[in-house]
């Protein structure tokens, strides 16, 4: 017997739920992961190395967890990716307590961007698929723009909290009380997600199934030169987007004059997720002034770029927290558009594999820029890396420019009744 379809607004909620509890999940750490690493004993140039290892994982494994999102499901690779960030949390919880070598360090970190990979992708194509067999009309910034929303409240929770907790403690407690939230959101997941709209390809073997996805995913993905531009734009804005992010935990406590003031490293992901949810607030309002999405893309990238490289004149704690805030609204600004823009390229089959090949570009800058900058720290200090960071992210700008001059109809594409500029000014580029 089939069962009925939920309501789009149900897919939502769903969708939202699975942002809320993931991101809460991961931002238990994020705000002294970096101090985390160097309690552990690492050196400054090995702590960016055991994060260049976690985006190795990531490049390693996008494509094949993007193939069991394709082949398997969405949903038993969201379940598959929760299970193995829960195990690979308490292992680096274990390592720090045993004060491990790089090496033990290094290869978790590889298994925890396994982790990750198994949730890149599969998460936005079950909601695009979804919510257009549930007959949702809405423009996708509007539902990505609100993900964000809820992303950056679990983020400033979770950022928080776990720099409080951390304080109150020691730096390891926050590790196990991700593990107990990944714990919960397995159950939750496996209760509330179903695959719709979309149906499994069974019966393949698993080679087949690979060689058969890579090949249609080729096609739909770099073959096509606007998504093309934006995955090679990628590296240089994600790679300096994840070095920057754990550089301005130590960058903050560096300027405070105080080493143990975790509560301060954990206020950067604090700052950084208020700035998420204004950027998620502001997005779809934004996107109705202007044209094209490659418009938002392209500032977004430039401010980005312009603000990090300010942090490197930066002497008072108040004002690179200032920055900071600048930073990560003009980070998280452009994320809902570029999103929609590329959802609205990729057809249903090859969607989770080719925006999980997305984000192994990403991972792969990370790979080279965050020891590259991690090695510029530990010479001139995290305020020189950081203009060095700006740079580096300013080559993302001729790429996207590329995108726009392709002229894509998702590059302009509205809801059903909307036209961008509806507002009653004139449409800008």
């Amino acid at each position: 017997m089939t069962r009925p379809l939920p309501s789009s607004r149900r897919v939502e909620g769903t969708y939202y739920a699975l942002t809320l509890g993931s991101t809460l999940a991961a931002s238990f750490i994020w705000g002294i992961n970096t101090l985390f690493l160097l309690d552990a004993g690492l050196t400054n140039l090995e702590a960016f190395a055991a994060n260049a290892f976690f985006t190795a994982g990531m490049v390693l494994f996008e494509i094949p967890t993007g193939v069991v999102a394709d082949t398997w499901g969405r949903r038993a690779s969201y379940l598959l990716g929760t299970l193995t960030l829960a195990v690979t949390t308490a292992l680096y919880w274990w390592m720090w307590v045993q004060q491990a070598p790089f090496w033990a360090w290094a290869l978790v970190s590889v298994l925890l961007g396994l982790g990750f990979t198994f949730f890149s992708g599969a998460v936005d194509a079950w909601l695009v698929d979804a919510l257009r067999a549930t007959g949702h009309r809405g423009a996708l910034e509007g539902v990505f723009g609100r993900a964000q929303v809820v992303a950056g409240v679990a983020m400033l929770t979770g950022s928080v909290a776990g720099g409080v907790i951390a304080q109150a403690t020691n730096l390891g407690v926050p590790f196990l009380v991700r593990v107990g939230v990944l714990v919960a959101m397995l159950v939750i997941a496996a209760v509330l997600m179903r695959d719709i709209g979309f149906t499994p390809v069974r019966g393949a073997t698993p080679g087949a199934a690979v060689r058969e996805v890579m090949r249609a995913s080729v096609r739909h993905g770099l073959g096509r030169p606007p998504i093309r531009w934006v995955m090679i734009a990628t590296p240089f804005t994600a790679g300096v987007g994840i070095y920057a992010f754990y550089a301005l935990q130590p960058y903050l406590l560096e300027l405070g004059g105080d080493d143990g003031a975790y509560a301060l490293a954990g206020l950067a992901a604090a700052v950084i997720s208020g700035a998420s949810i204004a950027g998620g607030a502001l997005a779809p309002v934004v996107r109705r002034l202007v044209r094209r999405r490659t418009t938002l893309l392209l500032a977004s990238a430039a401010t980005s770029a312009a603000v990090l490289v300010a942090f490197f004149f930066v002497r008072e704690l108040w004002v690179a927290i200032a920055l900071l805030a600048a930073w990560g609204i003009a980070s998280s600004i452009g994320q809902p558009a570029q999103r929609a823009y590329l959802n609205d390229m990729i057809p249903s089959q090859q969607r989770a594999t080719v925006l999980s090949f997305h984000s192994l570009l990403g991972s792969a800058g990370g790979v080279v820029i965050q020891p590259a900058l991690g090695r510029a720290a530990d010479v001139g200090g995290y305020g020189l890396s950081l203009l060095w960071g700006g740079v580096v992210s300013a080559l993302a700008l001729p790429f996207l420019a590329l995108s726009r001059a392709q002229h894509d109809p998702a590059d302009t594409a509205v809801a059903p009744g909307e036209v961008a500029g509806d507002d009653g000014t004139t449409p800008r580029d």
